[in-house]
């Protein structure tokens, strides 16, 4: 089963005593792995190829973005690796998205199955779909069946030697679903929130959706203008039955998908001249940074009530040969935070802003900590929240397209309990607009919408998680919210969000 990890998993990758790990770094991507570089080499420059061949299919443009906003790749040996060290089955790779970078987990190795079999690969090109999708249109509101149906289109990418990227190959492991004759009939697969579907149901749903899909960006020359007016009338605020309108006859459309699938399908193939990308450049890792990959990467996206103390404490061993690398300090820093000794992610900080002046991530560690301390000790003191501001001002100064300093900035004003001023809420929009696959940044930015009484600002950043298969449970808070801004009660919508507060987005990256 494909899904995003949006809360922390359990994952524990065991790294080789004497491992040489490396990274490759391209515009978009940093990924890591103990693997030939000339193969990590290839890996990134495919990753960086579809990134550039699905903006060049939806017409998006590659707008200049921070380093910190790349999504972060970690690949291991295999699935029962996978599966082992996270503690369930049947996980094959995951992807978490947020403000401070985004992570994915990839395994080399499949579980076998075949050629019938979903791959790895193919999982995680699926997740960066989604993830695109957010970051080039953030406030369309896209149904459950466009949302997988570009995301399964996009998951069996074919990458050719001479720099060529395919996309629109047949998915062969939803290949049941595509040619059985149960399915979802269009008027529901239209109009469904996939949340609401049973397993069979899903199975159907995914199936009819990358058809539908297809049929309409390769397959039907008579309606190759109707998906593009579909989504026009999505961003116009049409609600899903009315922008399906442009369909015409859901049953002969239907009848033209079951037609269709007996087809020899097409495939569009973009050459290596259009997809001319940026540089990929491969480096080996310090040994500190080998050392301290393992508990790196479980700080990143294991952290839990229960695990926290036991990763902070291999943080401290892994880092501690080495006081004056920035990577192992980093780690310690991070875990540290996580922990709650703030006093010695602070020194750790302090170790790594020495060897580096000019390091973000440092700097917002810093402003963590801090926040944190002062949360603890109940401490709103203007002198001890002015300092904290002045590090983020710092950091956005050094990267002012880094999410994370202005969402920071933003909150030490809640963590203060005073008021937010213009510019940090001008701050956080720009946060959001940045990293808009960040769920949590999207409610809050929605929260400050609603505490200035602009119920069109909130009801724009909510709606996409209405539908959105992947939304959780901020679906259906959403959906009510919408509900009482649509009623008028902006103050009702303000009150269902939650009043517990969250810890700043910083610690574990």
């Amino acid at each position: 089963m494909l899904y995003r990890l949006f809360a922390l998993l359990l994952l524990v990758m065991p790294v080789a005593a004497h491992a040489d790990w490396y990274e490759a770094s391209t515009p978009h991507f940093v990924v890591y792995a103990d693997r030939d570089p000339d193969k990590l080499k290839a890996f990134a420059t495919n990753l960086e190829r579809l990134d550039r061949a699905i903006r060049l299919m939806v017409g998006g443009a590659s707008a200049e973005m921070s380093n910190a906003s790349r999504v972060t790749v970690f690949t291991v040996d295999d699935v029962p690796t996978v599966a082992r060290l996270i503690g369930r089955q049947g996980v094959e790779g995951f992807f978490i998205p947020r403000a401070s970078g985004s992570v994915a987990i990839v395994p080399e190795q499949g579980s076998g199955g075949g050629d019938l079999a979903l791959k790895p690969l193919q999982i995680l090109l699926h997740e960066y779909a989604h993830h695109l999708m957010w970051s080039l249109d953030p406030n369309t509101g896209y149904p459950s069946w466009l949302v997988e149906g570009f995301a399964e289109f996009n998951a069996t990418a074919r990458f050719g030697k001479d720099g060529s990227v395919t996309l629109g190959e047949p998915p062969l492991y939803r290949g049941v679903s595509i040619m059985g004759d149960v399915y979802l009939p269009m008027d529901k697969l239209l109009t469904v929130d996939s949340k609401t579907l049973d397993d069979s149901q899903m199975e159907a749903f995914y199936g009819r959706s990358w058809l539908l899909t297809h049929y309409l960006r390769l397959g039907a020359p008579q309606r190759s203008t109707q998906l593009s007016a579909y989504v026009a009338a999505l961003k116009a605020g049409k609600s899903l039955r009315e922008a399906a309108q442009v369909f015409g006859d859901l049953k002969k459309l239907d009848g033209e998908l079951e037609v269709y699938k007996k087809r020899h399908l097409s495939i569009s193939t973009l050459t290596g001249a259009q997809l001319a990308i940026g540089p990929v450049n491969v480096r080996k890792l310090s040994p500190a940074a080998a050392a301290t990959m393992e508990v790196r990467i479980r700080s990143k996206v294991a952290v839990s009530p229960e695990t926290v103390q036991p990763i902070y404490a291999d943080a401290r061993r892994a880092a501690a040969p080495y006081p004056n690398d920035v990577d192992a300090q980093m780690v310690l820093a991070g875990a540290a935070i996580d922990a709650g000794d703030y006093a010695e992610a602070e020194a750790a900080v302090d170790r790594a802003l020495a060897t580096d002046p000019k390091l973000v991530r440092a700097l917002t560690f810093d402003a963590t900590a801090r926040m944190l301390e002062a949360r603890k000790a109940k401490d709103m003191r203007p002198e001890t929240w002015n300092a904290v501001r002045a590090i983020l001002s710092n950091a956005n100064r050094l990267d002012p397209r880094d999410p994370l300093p202005l969402w920071l900035y933003y909150r030490t004003y809640g963590e203060q309990g005073v008021a937010a001023p213009e510019i940090a809420k001008d701050g956080l929009n720009s946060a959001f607009l940045l990293a808009p696959y960040d769920y949590n940044l999207r409610m809050t930015t929605a929260a400050m919408y609603l505490g200035e009484r602009n119920g069109t600002g909130a009801r724009t950043v909510l709606r996409p998680f209405v539908n959105d298969p992947h939304s959780g449970a901020h679906g259906p808070l959403a959906a009510a919210m919408i509900e009482k801004i649509d009623a008028g009660d902006i103050p009702g919508a303000l009150a269902m969000l939650s009043r517990k507060p969250e810890k700043p987005a910083a610690a574990g990256d």
